[in-house]
């Protein structure tokens, strides 16, 4: 479990790493920012299991421009709460994700879609962009094939 500050009311709340859904305030029933790190073991439930697509921040303690890009896909995360989950993978500690995404440069961002990857991006760069790349990317989802 998580405990999550709702950014409306102030409400602390207790929600689920890995659950299907959208987490709300258990007071004002807004949704709430779901963040949450993942690993080799927790990958499967925790991100591609998820019904709301996964925002996938796959990175490194080392990287210079992932602790920058941090604080940003933070950010999306809370604007776009009730839309997107937000996974973070160090992928020095999971080498075999970072294998099967084919991990060359970190960060490497992706958009899971049940799953799915749908989207991907290499490098660090500012909230406003990395919310319009999301927003296209679950935008191409809803459309119909």
């Amino acid at each position: 479990m998580l405990t999550v500050r709702c950014d409306h009311c102030g409400k602390t709340n207790r929600i689920p790493v890995a659950a299907e859904g959208t987490p709300r305030c258990g007071n004002c029933h807004r949704p709430l920012p779901w963040i949450v790190d993942a690993d080799e073991q927790d990958f499967t439930e925790v991100a591609e299991r998820a019904t709301l697509p996964v925002l996938v921040d796959l990175w490194a303690a080392w990287c210079g421009p992932c602790r920058m890009v941090s604080p940003a896909l933070e950010r999306v995360a809370r604007e776009m709460a009730g839309r997107i989950k937000l996974v973070k993978v160090d992928v020095d500690k999971s080498q075999r994700l970072q294998q099967r995404f084919t991990v060359m440069a970190v960060p490497t961002l992706l958009i899971l879609d049940r799953g799915r990857e749908i989207a991907r991006q290499a490098g660090a760069a500012p909230p406003h962009v990395l919310r319009e790349w999301a927003e296209k990317a679950i935008a191409r989802r809803a459309q119909p094939a």
